[in-house]
């Protein structure tokens, strides 16, 4: 197994850059999610790193080698696409053992490494079936089983799960899950989902415009957001966002409450505005609150999301027990926790700390 490190990697297409000399180290054995809205680069980057895309500038390396100018083949790597990219003539097997083959490997060999992988993905009753036959699950199954019995250094994921269903998507993210604490190989998976990042990640990386914004681990990147891009793309429902202002040394947020905050925080000048950014399970129902006008609530079994218009126009979401959600109407108060509000310069959008 090997780690990879992208030392000012860029990608340029004609005189655009669209990644913008990348440092980023994944450790060996780590499961890495690159993440960001669709067009951040995301998958550009994974394909550098495969080869599949010519490095403009920078270098990357596996482990102790230096691929950025090695065909796709020799840089020890396998790569799971959005589609499955399956031989419909072929069995399970045959489309599993297909590079092995076409490679020269022995028979004996082959057989045991499709077996191997047959059995970590659970698909030793499909092995004679062809991919007609297999849901899409089983399908995506039978691609990561391709890329298993390669035996390679690092696997690459391109958004795998986008073409199942709900239901599929979860179970799928369970068994790569159960899949990386088997073999233990590195793997970079990209996608644009945050709940997959979240759920799966070692470390996260977060892309926009082909820009890293900030790397961390998922929960350092959902309690301690570097700017409000990062803050508002992890964590579902979305962190609202909420127009502010210093004054008297506490800010002053009437989409928020009626009542200035005081924070732990050394504040900028008097007169410069914020953006007050809180988690919607960090506000509470409270009669006595800053009143807010429900506009439709959405129920999702044990919790509720209950959207709300402050009297500034603004949109808040709260994130409300059942018990709490089911009697709400009109107008409705909310309650603050000041030690649980992110501030963030209105016009940098960087952090205040």
């Amino acid at each position: 197994m090997a780690g990879i490190t992208l030392n000012k990697a860029i990608k340029r297409y004609g005189a655009v850059d669209v990644i913008h000399g990348i440092d980023l180290e994944i450790e060996d054995g780590e499961f890495c999610v690159l993440v960001g809205p669709s067009g951040c680069g995301k998958s550009t980057l994974l394909r550098m790193v495969a080869g599949l895309e010519e490095t403009s500038g920078g270098e990357i390396h596996i482990g102790e080698r230096n691929v950025t100018r090695l065909d796709p083949a020799a840089r020890g790597v396998s790569m799971v696409f959005q589609t499955y990219a399956l031989y419909p003539h072929m069995t399970v097997a045959e489309n599993m053992s297909f590079g092995l083959r076409m490679n020269g490997h022995p028979k004996a060999e082959i057989a045991a490494k499709v077996k191997a992988a047959a059995d970590i993905l659970k698909l030793n009753d499909y092995l004679e079936r062809k991919p007609k036959a297999l849901s899409g699950g089983q399908r995506q199954r039978v691609a990561i089983g391709r890329a298993i019995v390669r035996g390679p250094e690092v696997f690459l994921f391109d958004e795998p799960l986008s073409n199942l269903d709900a239901e599929l998507r979860v179970e799928m993210r369970v068994e790569i899950a159960r899949l990386h604490k088997e073999i233990g190989a590195t793997m970079v998976y990209v996608t644009h989902d945050q709940v997959e990042a979240m759920t799966l990640a070692d470390k996260i990386v977060v892309l926009r415009s082909g820009r890293i914004e900030q790397v961390g681990t998922p929960l350092d990147l959902y309690h301690d957001p570097d700017n409000r891009f990062v803050a508002g793309f992890i964590g579902s429902p979305a962190m609202n966002f909420v127009k502010a202002r210093v004054r008297d040394g506490r800010v002053h947020a009437p989409g928020l409450s009626d009542e200035a905050f005081a924070v732990d925080i050394a504040l900028p000048p008097n007169g410069t505005d914020l953006l007050v950014g809180v988690r919607p399970h960090h506000i509470a129902i409270d009669p006595q609150g800053a009143s807010h006008t429900l506009i439709v609530k959405e129920a999702l079994g044990a919790m509720f999301h209950a959207y709300l218009e402050a009297p500034t126009g603004e949109r808040i979401v709260v994130e409300v027990p059942e018990a709490e959600a089911v009697g709400l109407q009109g107008d409705v108060g909310l309650r603050m926790v000041p030690d649980r509000l992110l501030l963030f310069d209105a016009r940098t959008e960087l952090r205040l700390r």
